[in-house]
């Protein structure tokens, strides 16, 4: 390995043979001048990991030997050394792009700290946090073979984001490659925990998880104020990890107040899942109270299209006494109109915004191959979700609210699953085509790869046919028919979908915040 290369520039460097010989017992290699012209000409020869500049030089000062070396290459870290504290002087440097800055006179041991926090920070961050999973893995790993409740599946899910985000900042895979195995292994308990109860839990002969359908009841309801402007944000296919993306970026204008979990219904399909939201019902439910405003997977037309009506419905079931504001973007140009209004919510008691942007991305991913490179695996999903938010309409107008008291709720419908293993369906026309869970009259298949439900009624789930039955993948298996079998299992393989079952589909963020 070569040794760390560094530049250091300063009119009285004679003085310094103390700090330049302690650096190279300490394997750094280290190429002093005089002057800022030197520094640059170097510079611009030669490769440098760190550039060390004085501030008060004759000739060049260290300012302006500054901006020269960053128009060259912007990427060297650069230490301005002076003897002068002045305000003035230490904020031009730091708009200058310095990565740091010492006061003179400078001990060894600080420059080789500096050294190790901009050089060697990446290696040491890499070994203590893979020490630290090390350290944590037996107790997941025993935490997900002892039998979990709901509230304990949650915080093992939580656990396995944190090191997930963790891990992907760090060098090499080892340790990733580890926790995938681990995250896989608590993905297949989880199935068969939900498995065991979910039906129960849905007909509520056992107490259960709050569900989609009790969000606003356990939730919402009780969130809202009559002291700040109340907005809720509904971001569509939003998983855990990705709200944990977006967090820091949302974090500058409004304060976290509240973290918290619910279990999305199945199917997590939107469909099913924000239907129930907003009605506070089960989607058996609103087929049967309200089926103008119900269709089925084989039915023509949009599932969603009455969202504002069932969450009207709700509050006037519920006498809820308040005035509500519903908006839904499911394009740019909505998302502009958004921005243009953002700021009439102030007359409302609540204001949902529906965002369809992540799902859009999922289901994009799916079609177009340049998406299937640019979002290859979980770290470049969470990376595009970052940036599309960062320059969403959707934060633009978040930002322009923060101005005012707001309580600001964040959350979703479900969350997705990248699909790694096929398993084959049988069923006829008018069997569903998504790949997560199906449901027909004439499903063939093998009981052992699916979780099927043969009378939807005790999911909540209406039923178009007296032998109506539905099934659902587990973990990150997806559904395919024999025919052309083979192009389709290599067309969605690696895909994001929803609808099956999986930590990462069935629990999903409630975050409440409040502007600063």
């Amino acid at each position: 390995m070569s040794k760390v290369r560094i530049l250091w520039a300063d009119d009285e460097i004679d003085h310094l043979k103390p700090q330049i010989m302690f650096l190279e017992k300490k394997d750094y290699e280290v190429v002093a001048v005089t002057n800022g012209h030197d520094a640059i000409d170097l510079y611009r020869d030669e490769k440098f990991d760190m550039v060390l500049l004085d501030e008060s030089m004759p000739g060049l000062t260290g300012l302006e030997t500054l901006r020269e070396i960053k128009s060259i290459n912007n990427l060297t870290p650069v230490v301005m050394i002076t003897k002068n504290e002045e305000e003035d002087l230490m904020e031009d440097a730091i708009g200058a792009q310095i990565a740091d800055y010492l006061i003179k006179p400078v001990k060894p041991q600080q420059i080789l700290l500096t050294l190790k926090k901009f050089l060697d920070n990446k290696r040491l961050v890499s070994e203590k946090t893979n020490s630290a999973y090390q350290q944590e893995f037996n107790q997941l790993f025993a935490k997900i073979q002892m039998g979990l409740d709901y509230e304990e599946w949650k915080d093992v899910y939580k656990k396995i984001v944190f090191w997930e985000l963790e891990l992907e900042k760090t060098e090499g895979n080892e340790m990733q490659e580890v926790l995938n195995m681990q995250k896989n292994e608590a993905n297949n308990e989880f199935v068969r925990y939900l498995m065991r109860n979910y039906t129960d839990w849905i007909q509520e002969r056992k107490t259960g998880p709050t569900f989609s359908h009790q969000l606003f009841d356990d939730m919402i309801f009780p969130s809202l104020t009559d002291k700040a402007t109340n907005v809720l944000v509904v971001i569509d296919n939003l998983r855990y990890d990705q709200w944990k993306i977006i967090e820091p970026i949302i974090a500058e204008y409004f304060e976290p107040e509240k973290e918290e979990m619910f279990y999305s219904i199945l199917p997590t399909a939107t469909q099913y899942a924000r239907n129930a939201i907003f009605a506070g019902l089960l989607p058996s439910e609103i087929a049967q109270r309200m089926p103008n405003y119900w269709l089925n997977d084989h039915d023509e037309g949009g599932k969603n299209m009455y969202e504002e009506e069932l969450l009207t419905d709700q509050l006037s079931r519920k006498r809820k006494d308040l005035r509500a504001s519903y908006t839904k973007v499911v394009n740019h140009n909505a998302g502009r109109n958004l921005v243009d209004n953002i700021m009439n919510m102030h007359d409302y008691d609540l204001n949902v915004i529906v965002y369809n942007f992540v799902d859009m991305l999922s289901h994009a991913r799916t079609e177009m191959e340049v998406l299937k490179e640019l979002a290859s695996d979980e770290n470049a999903y969470r990376s595009i979700t970052r940036s599309w938010f960062e320059h969403s309409p959707l934060f633009e107008a978040l930002k322009k609210l923060a101005d005012k008291p707001v309580n600001l709720m964040i959350t979703t419908d479900h969350g997705t699953m990248r699909v790694q293993y096929p398993v084959k369906v049988i069923g006829d026309r008018n069997t569903t085509t998504n790949l997560r869970y199906k449901h027909g009259k004439n499903l063939n298949y093998n009981s052992k790869d699916v979780y099927e439900i043969r009378k939807p009624k005790e999911a909540g789930l209406p039923a178009p046919h007296v032998s109506s039955a539905y099934i659902f993948s587990k973990n990150t298996d997806f559904f395919v028919y024999p025919n052309n079998y083979n192009h389709y299992v290599k067309y969605y393989k690696d895909t994001f979908q929803h609808g099956g079952i999986s930590l990462e589909e069935v629990i999903i963020p409630f975050v409440k915040l409040k502007s600063k």
